[in-house]
């Protein structure tokens, strides 16, 4: 017997995946003055920062500390700053990045629902993609599944926010998969969240030990400065004791160091140090596996700290993350294809949509170590329109992680804040098409540009 599919309404614009580059879209698109949709498979917003357990974001600078991302996502900062629930932009005391932005994850689905909603978006929770109907190369309707069975609904122009793709691949797109070279991915990690933490202890340790820590790429001096002044930690390192405890069998985590952040709150951290190599995130059955892997990681992590790691000794478990979380997966093919090199040599594109200053870092597929190339202070490197356009689907804007670009080029603007700037971006672009009756890829980019300066962006 089938399921039959029900006939459900239609709008101007559907975005499926609600993360953070889907909501600034939708909420983009709102302001914009056209009907939008917002599909999400979790019954909140936020993505990799509430359901994958990410924090804090990282980074609205450049290396040299020149805020490059602003428009609707730093107004979110402003929205959640007023709310008590972040810091704002503060120092990185890894000295990876030039700021951190630490916030309350709680706090964030709220503000995030509230500003799709006062963009006039309607959302729709607890509803995955089952299919797309396309004709002429382009998507006419999307099935989505939830409680009332399968559904059709239909769009003028699609937003596939999901991080992996998944509405590009089901509508026939082309696309890549991590490295040229094997098509591996950089691994998934399992983030778990701990309270009770004498982060004060840890601040001291670290000056005082300072070559049990990484620093990137300043080195000690600068790092000690920061941790004077930073009100919040940030660190990667226990470089000796993780060593001797994965020598012993203690732990078999692939990694080379423990990286945690302190949120808003004091002593509760978020340790990002699992790593499961080697596992296809949209395989469903390889991703239920890394969810159970992840979460056995993050035992051995938890029983790590809280035996060997200063500050950690009366650590208590919050949580691991509802979702494991998702580095890389498929790369989808657009008008345009971002590389490396456009990155480094901040090369220039007349179509720019959004800017980004965060290095190249890619967590090694297949080892324990961490690949990147920073960045000269003053880089800021900018992210073109084709980039979002999807070569082979017409009414198809692609945002976020999975956007049209390479292995390398993806470790650098899969970050929260450079994909947020990109979700407003492709936000932009899909209501200007409805507006004026075009497809995305028909629309003067003036237009497009000139409604992105009125909604805060900072382009070139």
């Amino acid at each position: 017997m089938s399921c039959p599919i029900q006939s459900g309404p239609s709008y101007d614009v559907i975005i499926v995946g609600g993360g953070v580059s889907g909501s600034v879209a939708a909420i983009a698109a709102g302001r914009a003055g056209v009907k939008v949709l917002l599909v999400e498979e979790h019954g909140f917003l936020g993505g990799s920062l509430t359901s994958m357990g990410v924090g804090p974001m990282m980074s609205f600078h450049n290396p040299a500390g020149e805020q490059v991302v602003r428009g609707i996502p730093d107004e979110i900062i402003e929205r959640l700053k007023a709310r008590g629930a972040s810091l704002g932009h503060i120092p990185d005391t890894t000295t990876y990045c030039s700021t951190v932005t630490p916030f309350d994850s709680e706090e964030l689905k709220i503000e995030l629902e509230s500003m799709v909603m006062e963009a006039g978006g309607q959302l729709l929770y607890h509803t995955q993609l089952a299919g797309a109907e396309c004709e002429d190369g382009r998507i006419t309707r999307i099935v989505v599944c939830n409680k009332a069975g399968l559904t059709s609904i239909g769009a003028k122009v699609f937003i596939d926010a999901t991080g992996d793709g998944d509405l590009a691949a089901r509508a026939g797109a082309s696309f890549s998969r991590g490295r040229a070279s094997d098509n591996v991915s950089q691994p998934m990690t399992m983030n778990l969240k701990l309270a009770n933490v004498d982060t004060a202890a840890i601040r001291r340790y670290a000056m005082e030990n300072p070559d049990d820590f990484l620093w990137h790429p300043w080195g000690a001096e600068e790092a000690m400065k920061r941790l004077r002044i930073s009100p919040r930690i940030s660190l990667a390192g226990f470089l000796k004791s993780w060593k001797a405890a994965r020598e012993r069998g203690e732990v078999d985590v692939p990694r080379d160091q423990v990286l945690f952040f302190e949120t808003p709150v004091p002593g509760v951290v978020i340790v990002n140090t699992s790593r499961i190599n080697g596992l296809d995130a949209t395989d469903p059955f390889q991703l239920s596996r890394a969810e159970s892997i992840g979460r056995r990681q993050c035992v051995q992590i938890f029983n790590f700290l809280r035996r060997h790691a200063v500050g950690f000794e009366n650590a208590v478990r919050m949580d691991t993350s509802a979702k494991v979380g998702v580095r890389e997966s498929r790369h989808v093919k657009g008008l345009y294809t971002l590389t490396a090199e456009d990155l480094v040599e901040a090369r220039a594109f007349e179509d720019t949509i959004a800017l980004g200053g965060y290095p190249i870092d890619v967590h090694a597929p297949s080892a324990a170590s961490t690949d990147t190339v920073h960045l000269e202070p003053d880089t800021i490197y900018q992210i073109p329109l084709r980039s979002l356009l999807v070569e082979a689907v017409s009414n198809l804007v692609v945002v976020g992680r999975c956007i049209s670009a390479t292995h390398e080029a993806a470790g650098a603007f899969r970050v929260t804040p450079i994909s947020m700037a990109i979700g407003q971006g492709g936000g932009v672009a899909a209501a200007e098409a409805v507006r004026r009756g075009l497809q995305p890829r028909e629309v003067p980019f003036a237009a497009i540009r000139e409604r992105l300066l009125q909604q805060g962006t900072r382009l070139p």
